[in-house]
């Protein structure tokens, strides 16, 4: 059994929405196969429609269709899509050291910073990372590769090639550096992007290899104001692909218990996430519905509260395994 599959891409709203035209045969059952296998005269059959889509914020193409079949023998199609995207705030890059980090701004090339040969840099780094870190392969492979490029070879910086002498190493990749005017331990001076005048500080720059990991903003973001909740305990759904909501932890609620947020904690744990209002007997203290009582056959003692759909639901279980939990109300 086959199905037909057809592609097309639409944008609306800022919204780019990938639809998969998929149209599945109605009948799916043994009987049908042994129709079509067994009998003499093909019947065709019919297909209903079941599309699918896929939609995301910003525009991508579809790179590649794979026409295969799964271990049963059934019609399969996979699409891999691309994407081009360019670096923003947030997204996460490291270098071949392990050294990550995300990109904290992003600035025009006329206010970065500038050597004396007019060169600014691609990307800055803070300092502080390396004495934690101590990535120390890092900074050979910087001054190497310097020396490297005013040389005109491609510079092997490796710890594996220093015991047999097919390493370039640090005092020799200095001596390069010397030998081209530049200072032997690959600083250099910079010039403010903006004002012009000379920094205080010599830089430590040359090239480095980055790469562009996959944890980007754009797949990460991620914000709600009403949506789905669970069915059990009616509280905000989990996780961005659910649309969820964002979770205040035990250690958040125990910030603000010491900061005394009591109306916060209240907004942020009931109002904004699963309150509910209940029936209580003030005599016998249990929950009860439609303003009557069943355990003291009267309703002339039953009051309305608000409380957490979940706390409900605890009194409920506990009631289940013949725990009794007895509310106790006060007039505030």
């Amino acid at each position: 059994m086959h199905s037909k599959t057809f592609f097309v891409i639409s944008h609306l709203t800022n919204v780019f929405r990938l639809k998969v035209n998929k149209e599945s045969p109605t009948d799916t059952s043994s009987a049908q196969d042994f129709a079509l296998q067994g009998s003499a005269s093909y019947v065709v059959p019919e297909y209903k429609f079941s599309g699918m889509s896929f939609r995301s914020s910003a525009p991508y193409y579809v790179d590649k269709v794979l026409l295969s079949s799964n271990e049963h023998e059934t019609f399969l199609i996979k699409i891999m899509t691309r994407q081009v995207r360019r670096p923003e705030v947030g997204d996460k890059f490291a270098s071949r050291h392990g050294q990550k980090g995300v990109c904290g701004l992003i600035v025009p090339q006329t206010d970065m910073p500038f050597n004396e040969m007019g060169h600014s840099p691609d990307l800055i780094m803070n300092p502080h990372g390396f004495p934690s870190r101590m990535t120390v392969g890092k900074l050979i492979e910087l001054l190497v590769g310097k020396a490297g490029t005013y040389e005109g070879r491609q510079a092997y910086a490796s710890a594996f090639g220093e015991e047999f002498g097919s390493a370039d190493t640090p005092a020799a990749a200095s001596e390069i550096l010397i030998r081209n005017g530049l200072n032997y331990v690959g600083k250099d001076i910079f010039y403010s992007g903006t004002s012009g005048e000379p920094l205080d500080a010599y830089i430590f720059s040359g090239p480095v290899f980055y790469q562009k990991l996959k944890h980007m903003v754009l797949d990460k973001m991620h914000a709600r104001a009403r949506g789905p909740r669970a069915v059990l305990t009616r509280q905000p759904t989990e996780g961005r692909s659910r649309d969820g909501g964002l979770r205040l932890g035990e250690m958040e609620r125990d910030c603000l218990i010491a900061y005394g947020c009591s109306n916060l904690i209240m907004e942020r744990l009931m109002h904004s996430s699963d309150g509910f209002s209940a029936n209580v007997c003030c005599t016998c203290g249990l929950l009860q519905y439609q303003n009557w009582c069943q355990y003291c056959r009267t309703g002339e003692q039953v009051t309305d509260i608000r409380l957490p759909y979940a706390c409900k639901l605890l009194f409920q279980e506990l009631q289940s395994m013949n725990v009794v939990p007895r509310l106790r109300l006060q007039d505030v």
